[in-house]
């Protein structure tokens, strides 16, 4: 026996054996080596292999020799670690005992101190991989698994901590387990009386109340603490630990307890970059990164949703922004409550927006006829009990492209059509779709360049009296010729026009170029005709919309009564009172006011006895078959009520001479149309003018 433990000697009859023994037996601590075995260097040989090859640094060698001449130089001594030199006449027995014992507590000591530096250097390390943790679980999870590698071997381990302030929703002082190892995944967020075992919940509990640590042969239970926030490590071990080990642990907790306070402190970051404050829910950021890994799910069967609450800041301004607080947290709960009816259903719901919520589930639960049916039933705000309704955006992980930005932007499109769509509220995302809004955009630029580049035109279309024949005024219509000399349709650039804004700027110019034009026929003496200007809904909302129009009047010095503005039944109907206002301002300065459209739309007449005007124009879908029996009924109406109103009567789209002489017969004043002349450049009107007139 040395130093507690039983010595086994293994011999070898040569350096060949020696080496081959040395190398199948890690476990060797000592070797007692004759200088000269089977050569006169074989000794020596040992020890460079046991060294170099083996590189077996810890080993204690004994050279031994018989010979006095063979003894190895200092040099040799000095360069291969050589623990002891003796002759054979020196090793009597107790000579040999004590040089054994010194050379394996000479291993021993050098056993500990490698041991301690390879500990430490895994503390070092494990404590830097920690402190890059941004997670609660995972640190703790890091944390166990570090610890099993510094101890060697153990069997189960816990991490835990009080649940308040730590984990979502959880208000209690129990403790929970945020890490494990060797036992059950499921157990992560449950409290650590789920594991039935008395011993365990003693210990932690007794650790944390003394915060001290436990160190026993069957289990250890540490203490980690750094400021306000503290843990607790419970281990059980296969064996004992020693003090070396026991003290790397304790040096462990201390570099890693900074880690600990950093991955909460991270949490409460998190909290506040992803987390909407008012209903707790994810916010805007969060659902774009679960946005990130949707089109990347392996359910084929996954949709994504926004849900826009409509109306709601009427909500806001009427009952107080408290009540739309509340309001909003209890449309936050009734949709969690959706997805929490069946377990996994649901993957994410988040405030996305004032009033805009996303929700990413699977589609037995997130869908239209889902999601509708939140609103079926009023909400509950303070004492308020109110009927909201919303529209839905979706779009399923097939049609889902990009990341998570550009997932968003496709529901968005989506829910932007539901918004617009009066009888489908809900609305799934398709590649259509957004083919379409780029081309939008794509035309939209195109246009805006092109206008700035005066590729926009005004061409005139030619109104002629039915009674004398002539030509007594136009129809401006706007023209857009593309840099290739292609013309794009006013039906398509006009909405566009006005979606996109500009429609301001062109009406602007537009008003001015007629005019100029107005000017122009002056000045060759075609005295008599008026231009007819169409206006839209965004411009009468232009607050300075009158005055600007009265400005160019002045500024080209034009007679107002040749300056005639159309209107359709849409304009008027979208701010009714508004447009009265202005056109009656407008009248009231000389300026010639038509109806345009009259019929097709959904005006009352009540508001036809109110508009100032001095035209109604009865509309092309009223003219085109009107000389065929039984089908001119509105026209004629729309004639005589005109008629009736004192107000001159003018029918566009006459393409044949039957519709002309019907509506000569009906007392219509003005015509226009193909059967006269097309829609032309300025320089040719002029010209029509001369042939014409």
């Amino acid at each position: 026996m040395v130093l507690g433990r039983h010595l086994e000697y293994l011999h070898a009859y040569s350096g060949a054996d020696a080496c081959k023994i040395i190398e199948q037996n890690r476990d060797i601590v000592v070797v007692l080596l004759d200088v000269v075995m089977e050569t006169d260097d074989a000794g020596l040989k040992v020890v460079k292999y046991i060294r170099e090859d083996l590189d077996r640094q810890d080993v204690r060698i004994v050279l031994r020799t018989g010979q006095p001449g063979y003894a190895p130089e200092e040099s040799v001594i000095k360069d291969y670690d050589i623990n002891d030199y003796k002759t054979k006449t020196e090793l009597t027995r107790r000579k040999l005992v004590t040089t054994v014992f010194a050379a394996i507590r000479s291993y021993q000591q050098i056993e500990t101190v490698n041991q301690s530096r390879t500990g430490l250097e895994r503390i070092i390390s494990s404590a830097a991989e920690l402190l890059e943790q941004q997670t609660i679980h995972g640190f703790a999870k890091g944390v166990l698994e570090q610890l099993n590698h510094l101890l060697g071997d153990t069997v189960n381990s816990v991490f835990c901590a009080r649940g308040q302030g730590i984990l979502d929703d959880i208000d209690d002082l129990s403790f929970y387990i945020l890490g494990q190892t060797g036992l059950s995944s499921i157990l992560i967020n449950q409290k650590v009386s789920t594991l039935k075992n008395e011993l365990t919940s003693q210990m932690v509990n007794t650790c944390y109340s003394r915060k001290k640590n436990d160190f026993s042969s069957e289990n250890i239970t540490l203490y980690l603490a750094n400021g306000s926030y503290r843990a607790v490590i419970f281990i059980e071990l296969t064996a004992e630990l020693s003090s070396i080990t026991q003290k790397l642990v304790e040096v462990f907790l201390t570099n890693v307890s900074v880690g600990y306070e950093n991955v909460h402190l991270f949490h409460k970051l998190r909290d506040a970059a992803y987390k909407d404050v008012l209903t707790d829910l994810p916010n805007r950021l969060a659902f774009l990164q679960s946005l990130e890994q949707f089109s990347n799910y392996h359910d084929q069967d996954i949709v994504a949703a926004l849900i826009d609450i409509n109306h709601f800041s009427d909500i806001n301004d009427g009952l107080g922004q408290d009540i739309g607080n509340q309001l909003l947290v209890a449309v936050a709960q009734r949709i969690n409550q959706l997805c929490t009816d069946k377990t996994n259903s649901c993957f994410t719901v988040a405030r996305i927006g004032a009033d805009v919520f996303g929700v990413i589930g699977e589609s037995d639960i997130v869908n239209p006829k889902n999601l509708i049916a939140l609103f079926d039933f009023p909400f509950k705000a303070g004492e308020q009990s109110l009927p909201l309704n919303a529209c839905f955006g979706l779009c399923a992980k097939e049609q889902a492209r990009g990341e998570g930005k550009k997932v968003l932007n496709q529901i968005n499109i989506a829910l932007n059509l539901a918004k617009k769509d009066r009888q489908n509220h809900a609305v799934f995302y398709e590649q259509e779709m957004e083919d379409k809004t780029l081309w939008r955009l794509g035309m939209i630029r195109q246009l805006r360049t092109d206008f700035a580049d005066n590729r926009l035109e005004l061409w005139y279309q030619p109104q002629l009296s039915l009674t004398t024949g002539k030509v007594n005024g136009a129809e401006a219509l706007l023209r857009w010729r593309t840099a290739e000399g292609k013309f794009i349709s006013p039906a398509v650039f006009i909405p566009l026009a006005e979606y996109s804004g500009l429609i301001i700027e062109i009406g602007d110019w537009v008003i001015e170029q007629a005019c100029k034009q107005i000017k122009l026929l002056e000045q060759q003496n075609f005295n008599e005709i008026t231009i007819s200007v169409n206006v839209s809904i965004p411009q009468f909302r232009q607050g300075n919309f009158v005055e600007s129009i009265i400005e160019k009047v002045h500024q080209y010095q034009v007679e107002p009564s040749k300056f005639e503005l159309e209107i359709t039944e849409n304009i008027l109907m979208d701010d009714p009172q508004m447009v009265i206002d202005a056109l009656v301002r407008l009248k009231a300065e000389g300026l010639r006011i038509a109806l345009d459209d009259f019929g097709t739309g959904y005006s009352s007449l009540s508001y036809l006895q109110q508009l100032p005007l001095d035209r109604l124009k009865v509309d092309r879908a009223f003219v085109t078959h009107i000389a065929e029996e039984g089908q001119s009924i509105i026209a004629n109406t729309i004639i005589n009520l005109g008629k009736q109103m004192n107000l001159n009567v003018i029918a566009e789209g006459i393409e044949e001479m039957a519709q002309q002489e019907h509506l000569k017969a009906q007392g219509c004043h003005d015509v226009q149309g193909f059967f006269y002349a097309k829609p032309m450049p300025a320089d040719e009107f002029v010209q029509y003018l001369k042939d014409n007139n």
